[in-house]
């Protein structure tokens, strides 16, 4: 592997792309397993307001709990189109 090689940008194959949803897949499984009861609701009412003002998919939104030590933070990213 030469030096330009590490500034080149890598074409997704479908192979990447397939590895890439599931790693998403596991990582919302695990925050629902993982995560306080709410979570889901909140998710799905998150994305109802987002909607009321920006046309977005399911996959467009993803909300996540971490917890360090006794503090819990939620992260929300929202995918919103280029219009």
């Amino acid at each position: 592997m030469s030096l330009l090689d590490m500034f080149r940008k890598e074409e997704k194959t479908s192979a990447s792309v397939a590895k890439e949803r599931l790693r998403v897949l596991v990582a919302h499984d695990r925050l629902r397993n993982n995560g306080p009861d709410y979570l889901p609701q909140l998710e799905r009412d998150i994305l109802a307001v987002i909607r009321k003002y920006v046309e977005v998919g399911d996959d467009d939104v993803s909300v996540q709990l971490e917890t360090q030590g006794q503090t819990s933070i939620l992260e929300l990213n929202v995918t919103l189109p280029d219009d």
